[in-house]
């Protein structure tokens, strides 16, 4: 019942290939003529690919062709071109594919992959221990996943000085045992962590670093960037927030810039398959597709078809969320805590955004351990979080094959959203209501704060809160060391 990406992006990718780079080599979908589809790797070589075996395909009119290694061909507007001169149509669907990640995360695998065959070179050495390919890849990432991880864990203990036992949350969430080894989070989680510890220790250049490397791993470190500026904003820290928000896109550039100059659509690729991807299983506009036979914004879609409506959708109403969440940072009547805003501005973007993988809740637990300190909730989420595994995996099964239908998977979907939702307004009451915030208790300001740690309002919002509480810094009560919960 397990489910693992790794596993199977290890041959789907070609990484089991020794001379295969992402990026730069990819692979042709390709109409066999018997209804059928094949699929054959390329090399890049100089400005055109050759593919690594014969292939027998059909182009647009239906005729046969062939593609031996010896042939190089550039591949343009559904053409390919021969070196000979010769022009040919592909068939309808036809196309090259590439890695589909981020920089870093599809560096990552090939590191691993490259590993790989190292130690199956050492094997037939025989100096180390044997094992089916794809096991030694999936064991090497998942060490490096792990120690990712710990590197969350320990980040989120130093963040919160005075509660470092709250970090337990996250060494022993559910959600770490089911989906840290499902896709490449976990190190995008162990930077954005790590940005917050370095901002909350007023080293903002470094936290724009390491939030520039997230970003290139997966996207979400970067829209941290958006809390720190309103809280920086109505602190009137905006030189703090200037430098990191410099730091941070710097990173990205710089990481980003060699490949997608050199492997212009190989790095394309990521961003060409999320505009062309469509609703997913977890998002809410599948669950309304479901119970409602609703067709979606964009009617049915052709294969690569982009979903422009429901691109579109999904963007404003993740704009909506953040100016909603903007304005309850500026009115708030003590300046909420970065990590509360910054659990706000993620969840927002999993709650309306298309795609919501199983493996994208692990960015929330840093967040919500360091934004809420009520333990029974917190585990309680996860633990909802995480058993939606369960359903998944039966409506994976199929009916025919004593499966789950999706409506029972959709539900707990649903039952996810809610309690994630209900967090939110938990840290909205909390952020209003500054006094029921367990970690205000003690006269604890913004333990992640940094610069932003009992600094004085310069920039802030009226918004009628004659009935909020106007509590000074640290005037809080709360659970203590003896009662988390």
């Amino acid at each position: 019942m397990c489910y693992s990406d790794i596993v199977p992006l290890y041959g789907a990718e070609r990484l089991d290939k020794e001379r295969f780079f992402p990026y730069r080599d990819g692979w042709l979908e390709l109409s066999n003529g018997d209804g059928g589809r094949t699929s054959v790797t390329i090399y890049g070589y100089g400005e055109g690919y050759r593919v690594a075996n014969d292939v027998t395909a059909v182009d647009a009119t239906g005729s046969r062709y062939e593609l031996t290694p010896q042939n190089q061909f550039a591949i343009e507007d559904g053409k390919l071109r021969f070196a000979s001169g010769h022009v040919l149509d592909l068939a309808k669907g036809d196309q090259v594919r590439y890695m589909e990640y981020p920089v870093l995360t599809g560096l990552f695998q090939w590191a691993m992959a490259t590993a790989t065959h190292a130690w199956e070179d050492g094997v037939r050495a025989g100096i180390l221990p044997g094992g089916i390919s794809v096991a030694i890849y999936f064991n090497l990432a998942a060490l490096f996943l792990a120690f990712a991880w710990l590197a969350t864990v320990w980040s989120v203990a130093r963040t919160s000085r005075r509660r470092p036992w709250d970090a337990a949350l996250v060494a022993l969430s559910p959600l770490a045992v089911v989906h840290a080894f499902t896709n490449f989070d976990t190190l995008a989680t162990a930077f954005g962590a790590g940005a917050i510890l370095a901002w909350s220790r007023r080293r903002w250049g470094f936290a724009g670093v390491l939030l520039g490397v997230g970003a290139a791993l997966k996207l979400y470190p970067l829209f941290l960037l958006g809390p720190l500026f309103v809280l920086c904003l109505r602190a009137g820290k905006l030189r703090a927030w200037t430098g990191s928000a410099v730091a941070a896109i710097g990173t990205v550039v710089a990481l980003n810039l060699p490949l997608a100059l050199r492997y212009p659509d190989g790095w394309y690729e990521f961003i060409r398959l999320n505009q062309e991807r469509g609703m997913d299983p977890d998002s809410l506009y599948n669950v309304v597709r479901v119970f409602t036979e609703w067709q979606g914004f964009d009617g049915p879609l052709a294969p690569g078809q982009t979903p422009t409506m429901l691109n579109t959708v999904s963007a404003v109403l993740f704009l909506l969320c953040c100016a909603a969440i903007a304005a309850v940072t500026l009115s708030a009547p003590v300046r909420p805590r970065l990590a509360q805003v910054a659990f706000l501005v993620v969840a927002a973007f999993l709650l309306t955004n298309k795609v919501w993988s199983p493996q994208f809740s692990l960015w929330l637990v840093p967040l919500a351990v360091l934004a809420i300190g009520h333990w029974r909730l917190l585990f309680g989420w996860m633990a909802v979080d995480a058993m939606v595994w369960v359903p998944r995996m039966y409506f994976y099964l199929g009916v025919d094959n004593k499966g789950l239908p999706e409506e029972w998977f959709l539900g707990a979907v649903v039952l996810r959203d809610l309690a994630v939702i209900g967090l939110c307004a938990l840290i909205v009451y909390e952020i209003y209501r500054p006094s029921t915030d367990p970690m205000r208790a003690g006269g604890e300001d913004d333990p992640a704060g940094g610069v932003l740690d009992r600094a004085r309002d310069v920039v802030t919002l009226r918004l009628g809160r004659s009935g909020a509480e106007r509590t000074p810094v640290g005037a809080g009560t709360g659970s203590g060391p003896g009662a988390p919960g």
